[in-house]
């Protein structure tokens, strides 16, 4: 397994995320946020769904990547 601050930081990574961490895949220096598009720098990467397997910027997006799943009922 890589370290997962290895690789190139101008490119993106691929991770399989894990419950409560994820593995490098593909080394690179951030991934992308799978609702608001914005790079995540790897180190700074805290939200994902497993079942998913997409990342997320924030709480905010990550409850906005429910929803949008279906996994929260609408209200």
């Amino acid at each position: 397994m890589m370290n997962r601050f290895e690789g190139s930081g101008s490119r993106e990574a691929k991770i399989r995320y894990l419950d409560g961490d994820f593995q490098i895949l593909l080394p690179g220096g951030y991934v992308t946020c799978a609702v608001t598009g914005r790079q995540i720098p790897i180190d700074e990467l805290k939200y994902w769904s497993v079942d998913r397997q997409e990342a997320y910027v924030d709480a905010a997006a990550s409850l906005e990547g429910d929803k949008r799943a279906g996994a929260l009922p609408s209200r």
